[in-house]
């Protein structure tokens, strides 16, 4: 919600300074977001005269002007505008002014052989309109040198608030003044509108076609007709407003509209009286109906529409925009204005449905004042004659104006319950007043009193509501903090559960590793989901933001995938990021898992990224990958022991280069490798990317401990023997059976098993390759003789050879 200073006092009679007026405001609840300064932006321009303009010598549509800019000897200014010559005012930049309607920083130059030190300026190049076929024509008496922004009024500040989506009384700056005049800061003005008295019917009857059971959908539809009007640019004061807020003025009736929904939260739409035929009537979208729109769209119409059509069909999307057909333009000389009420629920759905925003259906689906309906119209009608003259008719209203009557019984002690601020019982009542509410007391009871609410809050519901009203006018600031009762005096036991913890610990050890957290979407398009197992038809979203954006995600990786793939377009292509989040198996009661995933890019190896001139620089691959997941297992304190790297994973990965963690064939708690190329196609991104996922739901418990105290240190007192052996085997057989078959020789003795070398090629067999082993022995209780080592090297072999069909290497 945007608004100037000057805007805000025209409904606020205050002398509060522009940073109290902030303050308070944020204060207040109503926060705001920025405060723009154009009279900064504009600085640098000031009024100037031509005091001679003539021919360029070399170019027929370039005059050469001397320039008076009220300080110091004239200076000389090439000028391509037509309007350019003798004795007229303008805007003059010095040179280092920055344009912004060309985004250019001009300087001194010569143009066609004559120099320029500086430039006359149009209304395009400053950015007050699209107007750039002159430069701006002032008049003769506007003071020469002073600064531009300031005689033309454009260095009113522009206040951005950020407003919640429970305060629509706070849509419109009178609804804003009328908060700050409650909070101190000034008085209000009243904003009682006249009624408008009107001659003969409309001539166009409004009509409501709703069944029964829909008249919640339009409660109230009111229309009046101006006659004889003349439509045409709005005046400068206008213009300038919208402008300030970011919206285009269109035409003096348009503009009417668009003014009075930011000045008092009142949407209405106008309609080229000669181009509606029969009457208007509010009723439902029928399916194959479409409606090309004010935004030059088409839209398809159907069933969960609201419409206003004619005899023709649709002219306007109900309470979100207008029709391009029955339009304003500078021909129009009847017009139909509009003021209606909507249901907020359906305004909701239908913006969602069509993907329309507008800075009406903003307001209907939050909820506008529904008593102002008729005198919004009277305001409207108002401004119409004033501006673009003509005749008003008597407003016809199809259906009635709801009459809220909501009252709520307040305890003043409810504020110090809730709140613990003690204040006393006429502040409070001053306070509700301020903002509306109408108080009556309880003869039985002083403690108590009845609020009635004003039609403009339809957020305020119960005694709660009140309380946050009286306290936010008090200050959130009186409210002492007061810690929270503990039931004993002992230590606070901690909070966290076991998930919490390890999703903590989780990031920490991944951006330990070199990896950059990544945060992305929850949803992913149906096609990414289905490619990495998901795709359910109760995980589909039922209005998703973004098409591509219409099921929860079933793994972490399509959004890693996704930003680095991202990355890489902009030149960072050795990406190492990692997630820790949600994922969305199925809609059971425990199919949402907490996952952590990581992925590595080009060169983004665990050993670090980029090339180095005395190593040979590898891409990150499957065992990057392996190294992040057993890393991560071990900071979370799971044993490692009984772990099983099984080859092969998911289909999305590929599978010769990846590998499936697990603790038995259903206790798989995740996976590693690189990604397949169909998937990397798929995303458009280049390979390859080495990923890891593992599910934290699904880690083991750690064990149970009796107490903190560490476990007994265990240094063997002997020394540790190894021992190499190098097996031949078929090459399908892997080297994780050796190792689990060669520590089944001796579990006790053999203490650790490494592979150091994998070979296939001459002195091996066709099929076959060759795999060294390196087992640790460590004996405790007496040195091993070398009788105990061949004896527990024939076991090795013996095991090793039964499990694999392995033979010891000659």
């Amino acid at each position: 919600m945007k608004f100037t200073l000057s805007w805000l006092k025209e409904h606020l009679d205050t002398t509060a300074a522009l940073d109290e007026i902030v303050e308070t405001l944020t204060r207040i609840g109503l926060e705001v977001e920025r405060v723009e300064d154009p009279g900064a932006r504009l600085a640098a321009f000031t009024i100037a005269r031509v005091i001679e303009a003539t021919q360029h010598p070399n170019a027929d549509r370039l005059r050469v002007c001397m320039v008076d800019t009220g300080k110091g000897a004239p200076v000389q200014v090439v000028c391509g505008a037509p309007n350019a010559r003798t004795g007229m005012v303008s805007v003059f930049s010095p040179p280092g002014t920055y344009i912004p309607g060309k985004d250019i920083t001009i300087g001194e130059g010569v143009i066609r052989g004559v120099d320029s030190k500086g430039m006359l300026c149009s209304e395009a190049e400053l950015e007050l309109s699209t107007d750039h076929d002159g430069i701006i024509d002032l008049p003769l008496d506007a003071p020469i040198g002073a600064a531009y922004a300031a005689y033309a009024g454009l260095d009113d500040p522009v206040i951005e608030i950020n407003l919640t989506p429970n305060r629509p009384d706070a849509a419109s700056v009178y609804g804003i003044a009328r908060d700050l005049a409650a909070a101190g800061l000034g008085t209000l003005r009243r904003g009682a509108v006249t009624p408008v008295a009107g001659r003969g019917a409309p001539g166009v009857t409004a009509r409501l076609d709703l069944a029964d059971a829909d008249s919640h959908l339009a409660p109230a539809f009111a229309l009046r007709r101006v006659r004889g009007v003349k439509n045409g640019p709005s005046p400068e004061w206008l213009r300038r407003r919208l402008v300030s807020i970011g919206l285009r003025p269109i035409n003096a009736l348009v503009d009417i509209t668009n003014y009075l929904t930011f000045d008092r939260g009142r949407p209405l739409h106008v309609f080229d009286a000669a181009k509606v035929a029969g009457d208007l009537v509010v009723r439902r979208g029928r399916a194959g109906e479409a409606l090309t729109a004010l935004d030059g769209r088409s839209y398809a119409l159907d069933t969960d529409v609201l419409v206003i059509a004619d005899e023709r069909g649709p002219e306007s999307i109900a309470g979100i925009m207008g029709g391009e057909a029955s339009g304003c333009d500078e021909s129009t000389t009847d017009v139909l204005i509009e003021s209606a009420l909507w249901d907020a629920l359906m305004i909701a759905r239908t913006g969602r449905k069509l993907g329309i925003n507008t800075d009406a259906r903003y307001r209907f689906e939050r909820g506008v004042d529904p008593a102002f309906c008729v005198p919004g119209l009277d305001l409207a009608t108002a401004m119409v004659v004033d501006l673009c003259g003509g005749t008003p008719s008597e407003h016809a209203l199809a259906g009635a104006v709801p009459q809220p009557d909501r009252r709520i019984v307040f305890p003043w002690s409810e504020v110090a319950r809730l709140t613990g601020l003690e204040l006393p019982q006429s502040e409070m009542a001053r306070s509700l007043e301020r903002l509306g509410f109408e108080l009556s007391s309880d003869e039985g009871d002083n403690n108590r009193v009845f609020v009635r609410v004003p039609s403009w809050r339809p957020d305020v519901h119960g005694k709660a509501d009140l309380v946050e009203e009286v306290v936010r006018l008090a200050g959130l600031d009186q409210v002492a903090p007061v810690p929270l009762a503990r039931p004993t005096p002992s230590v606070p036991r901690p909070v966290l559960t076991l998930l919490q913890k390890r999703a903590r610990l989780a990031k920490r050890t991944l951006a330990s590793c070199g990896l950059l957290e990544a945060v992305t979407w929850s949803f992913v398009s149906r096609e990414r989901a289905l490619l990495f197992g998901g795709g359910r038809e109760e995980l589909a979203l039922a209005n998703p933001i973004a098409a591509d954006l219409s099921d929860m995600r079933p793994s972490l990786l399509p959004g890693l995938i996704a930003a680095a793939e991202r990355n890489a377009r902009r030149g960072m292509s050795d990406a190492a990021l990692f997630e820790v989040g949600q994922i969305f198996l199925g809609a059971g009661e425990n199919d949402q898992r907490v996952a952590a995933a990581g992925l590595r890019q080009g060169t983004a190896r665990v050993a670090g990224a980029g090339r180095q001139w005395g190593e040979k620089t590898d891409r990150a691959g499957v065992f990057d990958a392996k190294a992040d997941a057993l890393n991560l297992l071990t900071s979370l304190g799971v044993a490692t022991g009984g772990l099983q790297i099984v080859a092969g994973g998911p289909s999305y990965f590929h599978p010769g280069r990846s590998g499936t963690l697990q603790f038995g064939p259903k206790a798989v708690i995740g996976h590693f490798g690189e990604l397949h190329p169909t998937i990397l196609d798929a995303f458009d991104a280049e390979g390859p990317m080495a990923c890891f996922e593992i599910v934290l739901d699904t880690l083991p418990q750690p064990k149970a401990k009796p107490t903190k105290v560490k476990g007994k240190l265990d240094l063997p007192e002997l020394m540790p023997v190894e021992r190499d052996f190098a097996f031949v085997v078929d090459r399908g057989v892997q080297a994780a059976d050796i190792l689990k078959a060669a520590q089944a020789a001796d579990r006790a003795l053999i203490t650790r098993l490494a592979v150091f070398d994998v070979y296939e090629g001459a002195g091996v067999p066709e099929g076959k390759k060759s795999i060294g082993i390196a087992a640790t022995l460590q004996p405790r209780e007496r040195t091993l003789t070398e009788a105990d080592l061949e004896s527990l090297g024939r076991r090795i072999v013996e095991e090793v050879g039964k499990k694999t069909g392995a033979v010891l290497r000659g």
